[in-house]
Parts: C-alpha cells; structure tokens; sequence
C-alpha cells in the first residue's frame, strides 16, 4: 500500500504542478479545468490502487479499497488539523469514489500482475 500511496501522492503534486503552471501562464480559469483535475485525481487513485495490488498479487478489490480509504483519511486528517474543516456531502461522494477507483485499480493490478506471471 505504501508505493500505492507515494504514486496517488506523486501524482497529485505533479499535476497541481503542471495545473498551476497552465492557470498561471495562460488565459484559462479554473472553472474550465475542473472536469480535466476531477479526471487526474481518477487516473491518481486508480494508478495507486493498480500498483497496490500488482505489489500484493492477491485481494485486489481489499488492498486498493485500503489504499483509497488511507488516502482519504489522510486527506481528512490534514483538512480536519490544518482547517478545522470536515468533510462537505459533495468531498464526501468524491472520497467514495476515490476509493472505489483504487478499488478497481486493484483489482486489474492483481490481474495483470498475476495473468503475466503465469505466462512468464
């Protein structure tokens, strides 16, 4: 789950990169962008729940569904203790869906990893 989480966090911080930098230097707004962020934070979570499970080689729906709930809790955690703030109805749904994402990311991870190992 570790590598799992370094990748969704990796990711995040590279894209927020990119994302500011494309905000900052061009005429785009924010609102324009929220579709394209929503979708990378996906493609984060799915990708860390993909590496999660292709480490583990078994329980994929288990070790990615982990690797989504850690995710959010940390996320939770940091907006709790650094905003004081909990979760909205709206972060609540997406945190779900992060966790579902992970979920099926683990799953195909331990697939793939388990269906290449076989042919190997």
């Amino acid at each position: 789950m570790l590598y799992g989480l370094i990748f969704i966090f990796f990711f995040a911080a590279v894209s927020s990169l990119i994302f500011s930098l494309i905000l900052k230097f061009t005429s785009v707004r924010e609102m324009s962008l929220q579709y394209v962020v929503t979708a990378a934070s996906f493609i984060g979570l799915f990708g860390g729940g993909f590496l999660s499970g292709g480490k583990k080689k078994e329980k994929g729906w288990l070790i990615g569904g982990a690797t989504g709930l850690l995710y959010s809790l940390i996320v939770f955690i940091f907006q709790y203790l650094g905003y004081d703030k909990l979760f909205n109805t709206e972060q609540m749904i997406y945190h779900l869906c992060y966790i579902l994402i992970a979920m099926m990311g683990g799953i195909l991870g331990v697939n793939i990893a388990t269906n290449s190992s076989r042919h190997a």
